[in-house]
């Protein structure tokens, strides 16, 4: 569906709110990365090789830095079922636009979306136009970077407080995922 075959479906001329929404892997498989340390140190990164993993979804509103979130143990279908229906719930008094990929468990037969959503599907193999993808560039590098958890539990409980403290800093979201482009579009609609 295209922006302006959503916006006519929204019958109840709510307020619109579009949202962008991307989910993501974390696990104990760490990443060393370069790092900052005071001269003549050499900087030690213990490596973890556990592959595990839990799931994030989340989804930003450009416009206002608004963030919602959803810890999940996979991605499919259901799961982002989930999360969109509380996504709606967070939303109650307004129709949401979710501009978000062609991930298989967006495109299932099976995928509950609420009355009050319509979906928008970025182009295939596009993910620099998903500001999303740069909310988990920085929970990736300020948060899991050169670390190593000893449970799943830990994993997900970091990447939990990442998101809480991004949820929690809606000035800081705007500034990251509101580009100038997704503002004059959502202005002008």
């Amino acid at each position: 569906m295209d922006l302006e075959g959503a916006l006519k479906e929204n019958e109840q001329r709510l307020p619109v709110r579009v949202m962008f929404q991307d989910e993501a892997r974390f696990g104990r498989l760490s990443n060393p990365q370069r790092c900052w340390v005071p001269k003549p140190i050499r900087p030690l990164a213990t490596q973890g090789v556990v592959r595990e993993y839990t799931c994030a979804y989340a989804a930003v509103s450009p416009e206002d830095g608004c963030l919602d979130w959803m810890m999940a143990l996979t991605m499919r279908t259901p799961e982002a079922g989930d999360f969109l229906e509380a996504v709606a719930d967070n939303h109650s008094r307004e129709s949401v636009l979710m501009v978000w990929d062609r991930a298989p468990s967006h495109r299932s037969g099976e995928l509950h979306v609420p009355d009050k959503m319509a979906l928008v599907r970025l182009p295939p193999y596009a993910p620099e136009l998903n500001p999303v993808e740069h909310l988990w560039d920085e929970v990736r590098e300020k948060r899991f970077a050169n670390r190593v958890f000893a449970s799943l539990d830990a994993v997900s409980a970091q990447a939990s407080a990442a998101l809480t403290g991004w949820a929690d800093s809606p000035d800081a979201v705007r500034p990251l995922t509101g580009w100038p482009w997704i503002i004059a579009s959502t202005r002008s609609s």
